[in-house]
């Protein structure tokens, strides 16, 4: 019998190809490391990009961000308050790396006028964001404050244990009416002015 055996090419061919293989296979996991770390070195510049504070040169005019201050706990929440902006101020000098000093009108002679960085933005394009001087009261820690100007309506609001009484609150805004249901109670002890006139109830009415 003729014993068959296999050529010595095609064993050096076979070994050549699983040389390859391994190598090809050992390449991916570098590959994606690789990849990996420079997604990782393109989201550390872009995070540094963004903590990179501004910079102002003095003469910029800069706006100024004021938060919302709410002195009475709402019965129906407005959302989310989004920080506001008031006017455009000249920068008069810089103050260290992050704070500077700005001219302001007579309206905040009670500010401090030395800010930090994260305190100031350049003039905005989105007007919505930016409040008039003269439409709210601002007071010395940049906290606006809404008046209200009179109450439209009241009612009784049906809890599982309890009736609340509510009211229907107008408040001054220039940009347009606002209104707002506020629990009477609350409302009163801060506002008793409005409660001078007593307000047909809806409920009553119809």
């Amino acid at each position: 019998m003729v014993e068959s055996a296999a050529h010595p090419f095609v064993g050096q061919k076979l070994e050549m190809f699983s040389l390859l293989v391994l190598k090809s296979v050992m390449r991916q996991p570098k590959r994606s490391f690789k990849s990996i770390q420079a997604a990782r070195d393109r989201k550390k510049s872009y995070d540094d990009l963004k903590r990179k504070p501004m910079d102002f040169q003095v003469g910029d005019r800069v706006m100024l961000k004021v938060s919302p201050w709410k002195g009475v706990v709402r019965f129906e929440k407005w959302g989310k308050l989004h920080p506001r902006y008031v006017k455009p101020f000249k920068v008069l000098s810089k103050v260290g790396d992050v704070v500077y000093r700005l001219q302001l009108p007579q309206q905040l002679s009670r500010v401090h006028n030395t800010f930090h960085v994260s305190n100031l933005k350049r003039c905005l394009s989105d007007e919505s964001f930016v409040i008039p001087l003269n439409e709210f009261h601002i007071d010395d820690k940049l906290h606006f404050v809404e008046e209200p100007a009179k109450i439209m309506d009241h009612e009784i609001k049906q809890l599982k244990r309890s009736r609340i009484p509510i009211i229907k609150v107008r408040w001054n805004s220039k940009r347009g009416s606002k209104f707002t249901w506020e629990r009477e109670d609350q409302f009163k002890n801060t506002y008793p002015h409005l409660f001078t006139k007593i307000v047909p109830s809806s409920s009553n009415s119809s």
